[in-house]
C-alpha cells in the first residue's frame, strides 16, 4: 500500500498498537503525526525510528479526551503537515477491577480516555476532511467490546461504545468519500496486557484458535488495510483481528 501525499494521526502512538501503526504508515509513506499524554520518551523514540527508516513524521502532546485540546492538536497537524486525511483513534488505558469495588473516577478516566477521546478526535478532523471531500477513520475497539470481560466494566462499555460510534458515524458521512471502520484486537502483548500472570496467558492462548497471542504489527496491518484509497466501499465495520477468538 501506498500512502504518499498523505497524513495521518495517530493518538497515542507512543508504545504497543499505536506505535506499530504510525510506523506501518510512514513505511508506507504517509507522514504521521506521532501523538502522546504522557510518555514523552516513547513518542521520540517511535519518532526516531520512523526517521532512521527514511520516513516523514512529527511529534504532539495533548489530553485527546479534552475537546479544546483535540481541536487544537488538530489544528496544529494541519497546519504543519499540510492536512489530515487519516485519523486512528487508538488512545487507551484500563483500570480493571470488579464493579463492586470499581471508584467512579477509574470508571470516568476510561471512559473518557477511550471514548470520549474518539468522539473529540473525530469531531475535530471531520470539518477537513468533509472539504476535502476524502477521509478515513479508524477506531481501535477491542474483543472485550464485543463479548464483555469480568472486572473490566468500564473499559468493555467504552469499547462498545466506540463501536457503536463507528456504526452512527459511518453513516453520517459515507455521503462525503470519508470511511468509518474499527478494528477489535484480540490479546496482543503490549503495557495493557502486561498485567496478565502466567495462569492468564495461558488460557488466554488455549482459547485462541490459532494457538498464540497476536502482534502490534498484524493488528497494524489491518488498519492500513482499512485506511487505503481501495478499501472506499467499506465502512460501519469492525475487523476482528483476534486469532479467531470471537466468531460471530
Amino acid at each position: 500500500m501506498d500512502f504518499s501525499g498523505k497524513v495521518a494521526l495517530v493518538t497515542g502512538s507512543s508504545s504497543g498498537i499505536g506505535a506499530a501503526i504510525a510506523k506501518e504508515l510512514a513505511t508506507a509513506k504517509a507522514k504521521v503525526a506521532v501523538h502522546y499524554r504522557g510518555n514523552a520518551d516513547g513518542a521520540n523514540l517511535v519518532a526516531e525510528e520512523i526517521r532512521q527508516q527514511g520516513g516523514t513524521c512529527s511529534i504532539y502532546q495533548a489530553d485527546v479526551s479534552s475537546p479544546e485540546e483535540a481541536a487544537s492538536l488538530v489544528k496544529q497537524v494541519q497546519q504543519e503537515l499540510g492536512s489530515l486525511d487519516i485519523l486512528i483513534n487508538n488512545a487507551g488505558t484500563t483500570r480493571d477491577t470488579l464493579l463492586m469495588t470499581m471508584k467512579e473516577e477509574d470508571w470516568d478516566l476510561v471512559i473518557n480516555t477511550n471514548l470520549k477521546s474518539v468522539y473529540a478526535m473525530s469531531r475535530a478532523a471531520l470539518r477537513g476532511m468533509i472539504k476535502s471531500r476524502w477521509g478515513r477513520i479508524v477506531n481501535i475497539t477491542s474483543v472485550v467490546g464485543l463479548t464483555g470481560q469480568a472486572g473490566q466494566a468500564n473499559y468493555a462499555a467504552s469499547k462498545a461504545g466506540i463501536i457503536g460510534f463507528t456504526k452512527s458515524l459511518a453513516r453520517e458521512v459515507a455521503s462525503r468519500n470519508i470511511t468509518v471502520n474499527a478494528v477489535a484486537p484480540g490479546f496482543i502483548p503490549t503495557a495493557l496486557t502486561a498485567v496478565l500472570n502466567e495462569e492468564q496467558n495461558k488460557a488466554i492462548v488455549s482459547d485462541t484458535p490459532v494457538g498464540r497471542m497476536g502482534t502490534p504489527e498484524e493488528v497494524a496491518w489491518a488498519v492500513l488495510f482499512l485506511a487505503a484509497e481501495r478499501s472506499s466501499f467499506i465502512t460501519g465495520q469492525v475487523l476482528s483481528v483476534d486469532g479467531g477468538l470471537v466468531m460471530a
